[in-house]
């Protein structure tokens, strides 16, 4: 009897974990993963690292080429047309087709457009594909005065530090009152901002794109602001956030909406037919704290391990467990634990917020009324993901995690010990039966050394 084929379209985290997993557990199933973009899989964040010089494309696939033929998974570099489900078959753009028994859709995500005048000018383009690094390359070899960006928030940012890397000047756009501040609580959108504006950097707050104009060649010039001031460029970069890439499955018998509608199993409306990672739209958010689409590496990652174990050893519902999050504001590295939104009503959170005096460490923790963590920010110096995630799952008191904080600095060597700072402004605020590091918290405020 010939073996299933199972082909998964997209080979990034979601996808390629998913392929691994199933040979992992069934070593007689077909595996075939196929991709446009790509041959082979490469970490798509580092991408900016590759623009920067500090490494080469090659050095961004973490598989040697010849993993992929050992483990006996099929790939095909082919950009899919369409998907007859009925037939249960793939058409490619080349004329060619493919056939299959299930089909697990990974196809990623999109750099939003939203419609703007000229934005498919030459020297527009969004950071998202193997193809926009290649044509960052491109529209940055011309003569590039200024760049504008349009977008807040983490691609921007990169896209920001690599064109500084290029000493091309940048002005960034950004509609909301403070940078990033729909995810981020006021504080820590400041200190982002105030980082971004001491690297020369023109921050536009309240200021959209309105129009893009183009030169006598096609290529763009100029950009018109919300405010009506033109701005001249020869780069726009686009990175107002991204959208499941489903376009091609608009107008099929699929269930599409902003994504690909799935339940707990990842199971889509049609027989045989999966979606996993960035392209799909829970029917219901798999947690309270969660969306219906979440757009995060180790998100995807989980996505393609549940559905390999669903579809090998039985049915098992996506758990995600406690959100947690890591990315990096130019130099300023962030990282995230469990709910912390940009806002909360008094009567149902306390916070603790700590910022040090250089203005570029910050530690904030999210309590519930009853004192349990809820979630934590945390910028400009590393911490442990294993200690929150106890802690959260646990739902320890503040104190409790304040007390302990010691225990989830990371790498002490090489970071100064902010705990005994953020110990001793938590016991300030909130008091507590604690020591602060090895010292206590009487010595410390009598100015004995930490």
């Amino acid at each position: 009897m010939p073996s299933k084929h199972i082909v998964i379209l997209g080979n990034g985290i979601s996808g390629i974990t998913c392929a691994r997993h199933l040979r992992k557990l069934d070593e007689n199933l077909r595996i075939t993963v196929i991709s446009g973009e790509s041959k082979y899989f490469f970490s798509r964040t580092a991408l900016m690292y590759v623009a920067m010089g500090h490494m080469k494309f090659e050095h961004t696939q973490p598989y040697e080429n010849w993993f992929w033929e050992k483990n006996r998974i099929e790939l095909l570099q082919e950009w899919v047309e369409t998907v007859d489900f009925t037939q249960k078959k793939l058409l490619f753009q080349s004329g060619n087709n493919l056939s299959y028994d299930q089909l697990i859709l990974a196809t990623g995500s999109k750099p939003n457009k939203f419609g703007w005048p000229g934005q498919d000018l030459e020297g527009v383009q969004g950071l998202y594909s193997k193809q926009d690094l290649e044509k960052f390359e491109e529209n940055t070899t011309v003569a590039v005065q200024r760049a504008v960006i349009v977008g807040g928030g983490l691609i921007g940012i990169e896209l920001a530090e690599m064109l500084a890397y290029k000493k091309i000047p940048v002005t960034f756009l950004v509609r909301e009152s403070g940078f990033w501040n729909n995810v981020l609580p006021k504080e820590e959108s400041e200190l982002v901002g105030r980082h971004i504006r001491e690297h020369h950097i023109d921050l536009r707050l309240e200021t959209e794109l309105k129009e893009i104009l183009p030169d006598n060649d096609g290529r763009v010039r100029a950009v018109i602001s919300s405010k009506g001031e033109e701005i001249p460029c020869q780069f726009v970069g686009l990175t107002a956030g991204v959208s499941p890439n489903v376009d091609f499955l608009k107008n099929s018998s699929l269930d599409v909406k902003r994504g690909i509608v799935v339940d707990e199993f990842f199971q889509t409306n049609i027989p045989d037919v999966f979606a996993i990672g960035d392209c799909a739209e829970f029917q219901k958010a798999p947690a309270s704290d969660r969306r219906n689409i979440e757009q995060v590496w180790y998100t995807g990652r989980m996505h393609g391990e549940t559905l390999a174990y669903s579809l090998v050893k039985g049915k098992i519902s996506y758990q995600p467990g406690v959100w947690f999050n890591s990315a990096k504001f130019l130099d300023i590295e962030y990282q995230t634990y469990g709910s912390v939104p940009p806002e909360w009503k008094p009567e149902e959170f306390t916070s603790f917020y700590w910022e040090h005096s250089s203005g570029k460490v910050s530690f904030r923790m999210l309590m519930s009324q009853e004192n349990k963590i809820v979630g934590v920010n945390n910028f400009g110096f590393r911490l442990r993901h294993e200690f929150f995630d106890k802690a959260i799952k646990e739902a320890w008191t503040g104190e409790k995690v304040i007390a302990n904080l010691q225990k989830a600095n990371f790498d002490p060597e090489f970071f100064a010990p902010y705990f005994r700072e953020i110990q001793g402004a938590f016991q300030k605020e909130y008091g507590g039966n604690f020591t602060i590091g090895k010292k206590t918290f009487i010595q410390k405020l009598f100015g004995a050394r930490t």
